[in-house]
């Protein structure tokens, strides 16, 4: 299980000192939500976060646009540093133009669906699939609990990856603990995005090894 904690919950003085902690502490990936006050009801970072923070750390950096008409960001956050760039299927009707972006910039792609999206919809685009992101909370909205009808959205997704012979890794976003993890890598889920269970964790190291293993 690779974790992922989300930048979004980091302390916004101590962002280099804070994704340094997670690092050390044993994170794969970071995450790192873009939100711009229409798509959902939240703003956060722009280009020139992820800029500064990039030459602070080797992380994987998978930037979630929770954004309208993604395909125009495309370009400057994989400029900024990004590894992976994830667009929700319902901001934009250019999905392929996003992918396109990114293959050309040797940049992963990623397509996240919010709860109420039929995990079937992604069928379709199998093909450019590098992550599929499963929101497990209404996406833009911090502070959720984990719904826990995920868990068959996952096995959803899993059981259409082997019958495809698709190889994206299945991620699964919100109200993620150690318990909840345990029943994401359970469903199938092969990432899961934590915010606040990690960067509030007195001991970083110890939650990351909990959500690894479902302690």
């Amino acid at each position: 299980m690779i974790i992922s904690p989300s930048l979004f919950a980091a302390c916004s003085a101590r962002y280099g000192e804070e994704v340094a902690v997670v690092e050390k502490a044993g994170a794969k990936y970071l995450h790192i939500d873009v939100m711009d006050g229409a798509f959902v009801p939240n703003l956060s970072f722009g280009p020139n976060i992820i800029e500064g923070i990039r030459p602070l750390s080797k992380l994987y950096f998978d930037v979630h646009l929770m954004i309208h008409n993604p395909e125009n960001f495309v370009l400057p956050f994989i400029n900024a540093g990004a590894d992976c760039i994830t667009v929700h299927l319902e901001a934009t009707d250019k999905i392929r133009g996003s992918s396109d972006i990114c293959r050309q910039n040797n940049v992963d792609f990623g397509i996240s669906i919010s709860p109420d999206t039929p995990v079937s919809a992604i069928s379709q685009y199998q093909d450019i699939l590098n992550l599929l992101l499963i929101m497990s909370i209404y996406p833009g909205i911090p502070g959720q609990k984990f719904m826990p009808e995920a868990a068959e959205r996952i096995k959803d997704a899993a059981k259409i990856r082997e019958e495809s012979g698709a190889k994206f890794l299945i991620s699964v976003d919100g109200g993620i603990n150690p318990s909840t993890a345990a029943i994401c890598r359970e469903a199938g889920a092969d990432i899961v995005v934590a915010g606040r269970s990690v960067f509030s964790a007195k001991d970083p190291i110890a939650m990351i090894e909990s959500l690894k293993n479902g302690i």
